[in-house]
């Protein structure tokens, strides 16, 4: 058994709403009045009313600022790569102790136990890493064997759990430490390209953390937690390589979404995922709570209407969005912490999608 003990997220201090969101993405894509209103209309349309991102400040008069995208102007590109990256350096660490230490307390589980981490990023890249960090702030043991997932994109924690579930199965007695951190808000890019200008609407910042234990962990009188990760499954949509890309260029990521994404997952979705469950002996009705990457809600309403879903299904994962937006990797950490509160039945099934078009599954009994 690979035991899911706890989960748990931060974000960042300040948030920005949707107002201001537009506000920004106006004036760093428009030059017309019309434009303006197509990027208006575009953030109405995303869900999301409020999203954190680590390079907000709060003027003496209280409003949000930023200073970092200071040559607002549509024919600039921004700060470079570098300066980008420099600052994922600087704030990433923050957010992924933050959430780290809080799971390891709900866990019951103390630091010095942890045997193993796993650290999940897409949105930036340095050595030494946040696995160091939360070695060296936590307090882990210098013996802590590390294991870094990035650039997967938004389905990266179901790849961070399969890992863990293959950790434990090699050494029962191991507790897993998995840290998912993104800062989105860093790659944000210039000018009125249309799929750019998507993706800016929807993504935040946020990291969430987890603990993973085996049957023979030391402290397995903690045992118990969230459920078991009893499996997980993969699935590469055939003839979708250019529907989501996710690259690096000279101006921060460049983050593409194609329109087909919906088309492409609510065709290929229920095929895949109904055999995959059968392998569990479970059908689609006998899911007590769908945990859906939320990356936009056309995506949602995609996966509603290919598996026929009731809309309060997906509900955990709308007010994610809508609370917090698109935190790639991080989101679905939010969307588990609020099954959790919520006390929804097992099975629990994970879903996220990302560049490939890939789908990634998890099963939580």
């Amino acid at each position: 058994m690979a035991s899911l003990l706890s989960v748990a997220s931060a974000a960042p201090r300040h948030q920005a709403d949707r107002q201001l969101s537009t506000t920004q993405a106006q004036r760093m894509s428009c030059r017309t009045a019309r434009e303006a209103s197509t990027v208006e209309k575009l953030h109405r349309r995303t869900g999301v009313e409020n999203r954190g991102s680590v390079l907000l400040d709060q003027a003496p008069s209280g409003a949000v600022t930023q200073s970092f995208y200071e040559a607002l102007s549509v024919d600039a590109h921004g700060p470079t790569t570098r300066t980008r990256n420099d600052r994922f350096a600087i704030e990433a660490p923050r957010l992924a102790v933050a959430s780290a230490a809080q799971a390891i307390e709900l866990s019951g589980c103390q630091a010095s136990q942890i045997t193993h981490v796993i650290t999940v990023t897409c949105t930036g890249f340095r050595a030494p890493g946040v696995d160091i960090d939360l070695i060296e702030q936590l307090g882990l043991p210098a013996t802590t064997q590390r294991t870094q997932i990035g650039f997967m994109g938004c389905h990266a924690l179901i790849n961070a759990f399969r890992v863990a579930r293959g950790l434990v199965a090699a050494e029962p007695a191991a507790c897993v430490l998995i840290a998912s951190v993104e800062l989105c808000s860093l790659h944000y890019q210039y000018g009125y390209d249309a799929q750019r200008i998507v993706s800016g609407s929807i993504f935040a910042d946020g990291s969430a953390a987890a603990i993973v234990a085996g049957d023979d962990f030391n402290g397995s009188h903690h045992l118990g937690g969230l459920g078991e990760i009893a499996a997980t499954g993969s699935c590469l949509i055939p003839g979708s390589r250019d529907a989501m890309s996710w690259l690096i260029g000279d101006h921060g990521f460049e983050m593409t979404l194609r329109p087909s994404v919906p088309e492409l997952i609510e065709a290929n979705l229920a095929g895949f995922l109904e055999n995959w469950l059968a392998q569990e002996n479970l059908q689609l009705d006998g899911i007590g709570g769908w945990a859906v990457h939320p990356g936009g809600t056309r995506i949602l309403d995609a996966v509603e209407k290919a598996l026929g879903l009731a809309t309060q299904k997906l509900k955990a994962s709308r007010d994610t969005l809508r609370r917090h937006g698109n935190m790639s990797s991080a989101t679905l950490g939010f969307v588990l912490e609020e099954f959790n509160h919520a006390s929804v039945p097992r099975p629990w099934v994970m879903l996220g999608f990302g560049p490939g078009l890939e789908i990634e599954v998890a099963l939580i009994r």
